[in-house]
Protein backbone atom coordinates (compact mmCIF):
# COMPACT_ATOMS: atom_id res chain seq x y z
CA UNK A 1 0.00 0.00 0.00
CA UNK A 2 2.84 2.29 1.03
CA UNK A 3 4.35 1.08 -2.62
CA UNK A 4 1.49 2.92 -4.01
CA UNK A 5 0.85 6.13 -2.42
CA UNK A 6 4.77 6.49 -3.68
CA UNK A 7 4.04 5.51 -7.28
CA UNK A 8 1.28 7.60 -7.51
CA UNK A 9 3.25 10.94 -5.92
CA UNK A 10 5.89 10.17 -8.25
CA UNK A 11 3.88 10.23 -11.44
CA UNK A 12 1.82 13.74 -9.77
CA UNK A 13 4.97 15.33 -9.91
CA UNK A 14 5.76 14.03 -12.86
CA UNK A 15 3.42 15.56 -14.64
CA UNK A 16 3.31 18.72 -13.48
CA UNK A 17 7.10 18.90 -14.40
CA UNK A 18 5.73 18.50 -18.22
CA UNK A 19 3.38 21.52 -18.04
CA UNK A 20 4.76 24.74 -19.08
CA UNK A 21 5.56 27.60 -16.45
CA UNK A 22 3.40 31.01 -16.84
CA UNK A 23 5.32 34.33 -17.66
CA UNK A 24 5.25 37.04 -15.06
CA UNK A 25 7.08 40.30 -16.45
CA UNK A 26 9.07 42.24 -14.12
CA UNK A 27 8.32 45.19 -12.48
CA UNK A 28 10.84 47.53 -12.76
CA UNK A 29 10.88 50.25 -9.48
CA UNK A 30 12.09 53.65 -10.91
CA UNK A 31 15.54 54.96 -9.78
CA UNK A 32 14.85 57.89 -7.56
CA UNK A 33 16.85 61.05 -8.81
CA UNK A 34 18.82 63.16 -6.25
CA UNK A 35 16.98 66.00 -4.86
CA UNK A 36 17.39 69.35 -6.85
CA UNK A 37 19.34 71.86 -4.48
CA UNK A 38 17.18 74.66 -3.73
CA UNK A 39 18.54 77.75 -5.68
CA UNK A 40 20.54 80.26 -3.48
CA UNK A 41 20.69 83.87 -4.75
CA UNK A 42 23.78 86.25 -3.88
CA UNK A 43 23.41 89.95 -3.53
CA UNK A 44 25.05 89.61 -7.46
CA UNK A 45 22.36 87.07 -8.58
CA UNK A 46 19.53 87.37 -6.79
CA UNK A 47 16.09 88.56 -9.66
CA UNK A 48 15.27 91.65 -9.88
CA UNK A 49 11.66 92.25 -9.28
CA UNK A 50 9.66 93.71 -12.79
CA UNK A 51 9.27 97.84 -13.09
CA UNK A 52 7.05 99.88 -14.71
CA UNK A 53 9.73 102.36 -15.19
CA UNK A 54 10.71 103.68 -18.58
CA UNK A 55 13.69 102.80 -20.25
CA UNK A 56 14.54 106.45 -21.55
CA UNK A 57 14.55 108.38 -18.33
CA UNK A 58 16.62 111.25 -20.34
CA UNK A 59 14.90 114.50 -19.35
CA UNK A 60 12.80 116.46 -22.12
CA UNK A 61 14.96 119.03 -23.54
CA UNK A 62 13.73 122.35 -25.79
CA UNK A 63 13.77 122.03 -29.25
CA UNK A 64 17.19 122.06 -30.39
CA UNK A 65 18.10 125.90 -32.32
CA UNK A 66 19.92 126.43 -35.37
CA UNK A 67 22.19 129.45 -35.77
CA UNK A 68 22.77 129.50 -40.02
CA UNK A 69 26.20 129.88 -40.93
CA UNK A 70 27.30 131.04 -43.81
CA UNK A 71 29.97 130.53 -47.01
CA UNK A 72 32.12 133.28 -48.22
CA UNK A 73 29.67 134.08 -50.69
CA UNK A 74 27.46 135.04 -47.78
CA UNK A 75 24.79 131.72 -48.57
CA UNK A 76 23.15 130.41 -46.13
CA UNK A 77 23.91 126.89 -44.49
CA UNK A 78 21.21 126.04 -42.13
CA UNK A 79 22.43 124.04 -39.56
CA UNK A 80 19.70 124.50 -36.60
CA UNK A 81 16.93 127.33 -36.57
CA UNK A 82 17.20 129.91 -34.08
CA UNK A 83 16.30 133.85 -33.99
CA UNK A 84 17.82 136.44 -31.69
CA UNK A 85 16.00 139.32 -31.74
CA UNK A 86 16.41 142.97 -30.28
CA UNK A 87 15.60 146.11 -29.96
CA UNK A 88 16.67 148.24 -33.17
CA UNK A 89 17.69 151.36 -31.43
CA UNK A 90 20.68 150.77 -28.86
CA UNK A 91 20.68 151.79 -26.16
CA UNK A 92 17.20 151.15 -25.74
CA UNK A 93 16.97 153.75 -23.05
CA UNK A 94 17.42 156.30 -25.67
CA UNK A 95 14.18 156.06 -27.01
CA UNK A 96 10.32 156.27 -26.94
CA UNK A 97 7.87 155.04 -28.70
CA UNK A 98 4.14 154.26 -28.02
CA UNK A 99 0.96 151.73 -29.45
CA UNK A 100 -0.97 152.85 -32.29
CA UNK A 101 -0.86 152.90 -35.99
CA UNK A 102 -3.44 155.32 -36.97
CA UNK A 103 -1.51 158.30 -37.45
CA UNK A 104 0.07 155.75 -40.77
CA UNK A 105 -2.55 154.35 -42.04
CA UNK A 106 -0.92 151.27 -42.14
CA UNK A 107 1.41 149.01 -39.27
CA UNK A 108 4.38 150.92 -38.37
CA UNK A 109 5.76 152.67 -35.21
CA UNK A 110 7.94 155.50 -34.84
CA UNK A 111 10.90 155.28 -32.43
CA UNK A 112 11.25 158.62 -30.88
CA UNK A 113 15.46 159.15 -30.07
CA UNK A 114 17.63 161.88 -30.40
CA UNK A 115 20.08 162.47 -33.66
CA UNK A 116 23.01 159.64 -33.66
CA UNK A 117 21.24 157.01 -31.72
CA UNK A 118 22.26 153.90 -33.12
CA UNK A 119 19.73 151.83 -35.41
CA UNK A 120 21.04 148.22 -35.46
CA UNK A 121 19.45 145.00 -37.09
CA UNK A 122 17.29 143.40 -35.28
CA UNK A 123 18.09 139.85 -36.67
CA UNK A 124 20.91 138.30 -38.67
CA UNK A 125 19.73 138.54 -42.45
CA UNK A 126 20.87 140.17 -45.76
CA UNK A 127 20.54 144.04 -46.63
CA UNK A 128 17.84 144.59 -49.11
CA UNK A 129 17.46 148.21 -49.61
CA UNK A 130 19.34 151.47 -49.28
CA UNK A 131 18.53 154.71 -49.39
CA UNK A 132 22.06 157.07 -49.20
CA UNK A 133 20.72 160.09 -50.64
CA UNK A 134 17.65 162.17 -49.92
CA UNK A 135 15.45 162.83 -52.53
CA UNK A 136 12.34 163.72 -51.28
CA UNK A 137 10.65 167.03 -52.24
CA UNK A 138 7.56 168.13 -50.29
CA UNK A 139 6.12 169.98 -53.26
CA UNK A 140 5.78 166.86 -55.07
CA UNK A 141 5.46 164.23 -52.15
CA UNK A 142 6.43 161.34 -53.77
CA UNK A 143 5.90 159.07 -51.27
CA UNK A 144 8.67 156.12 -51.81
CA UNK A 145 11.02 159.18 -51.64
CA UNK A 146 9.28 159.72 -48.19
CA UNK A 147 11.53 157.37 -46.48
CA UNK A 148 14.77 159.95 -46.70
CA UNK A 149 17.52 157.85 -45.67
CA UNK A 150 16.96 154.26 -44.82
CA UNK A 151 17.68 150.58 -44.93
CA UNK A 152 16.05 147.28 -44.73
CA UNK A 153 16.89 143.69 -44.69
CA UNK A 154 15.42 140.44 -45.29
CA UNK A 155 15.64 138.54 -42.24
CA UNK A 156 17.10 135.06 -41.54
CA UNK A 157 13.29 134.13 -39.98
CA UNK A 158 11.76 135.52 -43.57
CA UNK A 159 10.49 138.61 -42.79
CA UNK A 160 11.75 142.21 -43.72
CA UNK A 161 12.93 145.18 -41.26
CA UNK A 162 13.01 148.89 -42.51
CA UNK A 163 14.54 152.10 -41.02
CA UNK A 164 13.69 155.23 -42.42
CA UNK A 165 14.69 158.91 -41.60
CA UNK A 166 17.99 158.07 -40.67
CA UNK A 167 20.66 161.02 -40.77
CA UNK A 168 23.77 158.59 -41.48
CA UNK A 169 24.10 155.16 -43.40
CA UNK A 170 26.76 152.97 -41.56
CA UNK A 171 30.12 152.11 -43.48
CA UNK A 172 30.11 149.35 -45.83
CA UNK A 173 26.35 148.80 -45.60
CA UNK A 174 24.90 148.10 -48.96
CA UNK A 175 22.23 145.54 -50.94
CA UNK A 176 23.44 142.10 -50.64
CA UNK A 177 25.64 142.54 -47.61
CA UNK A 178 24.76 140.25 -44.89
CA UNK A 179 24.35 141.58 -41.42
CA UNK A 180 24.30 140.12 -37.85
CA UNK A 181 22.18 141.15 -35.18
CA UNK A 182 23.05 144.06 -33.38
CA UNK A 183 25.23 144.88 -35.92
CA UNK A 184 25.20 148.85 -36.72
CA UNK A 185 23.16 150.28 -40.12
CA UNK A 186 22.48 153.61 -39.57
CA UNK A 187 21.95 156.80 -37.43
CA UNK A 188 18.43 158.37 -36.57
CA UNK A 189 17.81 161.33 -38.02
CA UNK A 190 14.81 163.50 -39.65
CA UNK A 191 15.30 162.54 -43.40
CA UNK A 192 12.43 162.81 -45.56
CA UNK A 193 8.94 164.01 -45.03
CA UNK A 194 10.26 163.80 -41.02
CA UNK A 195 12.46 167.04 -41.58
CA UNK A 196 9.91 169.37 -40.07
CA UNK A 197 9.10 166.62 -37.11
CA UNK A 198 11.07 165.84 -33.74
CA UNK A 199 14.08 162.90 -34.69
CA UNK A 200 12.76 159.27 -34.89
CA UNK A 201 13.27 156.09 -36.61
CA UNK A 202 10.59 154.82 -38.92
CA UNK A 203 10.13 151.22 -38.10
CA UNK A 204 8.28 148.98 -40.53
CA UNK A 205 7.80 145.08 -40.28
CA UNK A 206 7.04 142.94 -43.67
CA UNK A 207 6.83 140.22 -46.17
CA UNK A 208 10.06 140.05 -48.31
CA UNK A 209 9.12 141.88 -51.11
CA UNK A 210 10.99 143.53 -54.16
CA UNK A 211 13.58 145.95 -53.01
CA UNK A 212 11.91 148.83 -54.74
CA UNK A 213 8.19 147.74 -52.99
CA UNK A 214 7.81 150.98 -51.11
CA UNK A 215 4.21 150.41 -49.94
CA UNK A 216 5.07 147.00 -48.40
CA UNK A 217 8.46 147.72 -46.77
CA UNK A 218 6.81 151.13 -45.24
CA UNK A 219 5.19 148.14 -42.86
CA UNK A 220 2.52 144.96 -42.61
CA UNK A 221 2.80 143.81 -38.94
CA UNK A 222 2.40 146.16 -36.23
CA UNK A 223 5.34 146.17 -34.51
CA UNK A 224 4.64 147.73 -31.26
CA UNK A 225 4.29 144.37 -29.62
CA UNK A 226 7.17 142.77 -30.70
CA UNK A 227 9.14 146.17 -29.82
CA UNK A 228 8.02 145.80 -26.61
CA UNK A 229 9.20 142.35 -26.22
CA UNK A 230 12.62 142.53 -27.39
CA UNK A 231 12.76 145.92 -25.33
CA UNK A 232 11.95 143.40 -22.57
CA UNK A 233 14.31 140.74 -23.46
CA UNK A 234 12.00 138.36 -24.59
CA UNK A 235 12.74 136.92 -28.67
CA UNK A 236 9.78 136.54 -30.22
CA UNK A 237 9.85 137.04 -33.85
CA UNK A 238 6.93 138.35 -35.44
CA UNK A 239 4.83 136.17 -37.90
CA UNK A 240 4.46 136.40 -41.73
CA UNK A 241 1.63 138.52 -42.86
CA UNK A 242 -0.27 136.03 -45.14
CA UNK A 243 -0.73 139.61 -47.96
Amino acid sequence: MRRGIFLLLGFLFSACAALPMPFYPAVLSPTPLPPSPSPTFTASNLPSSPTSSPTDTTSPTSTPTLTPTRTATGTAIPTEISFVHIFPLQPPSAAGFAEGTASHGYPATDIFAVVGTKFVAVTDGMVDFVSTKDLWDPAHDDPALRGGLSVAIIGDDGLRYYGSHLSAIASGIAPGVWVKAGQLLGLVGNTGDARNTLSHLHFGISRPTYPDDWKARRGQVDPFPYLQAWLDGHNVTPPLPDY
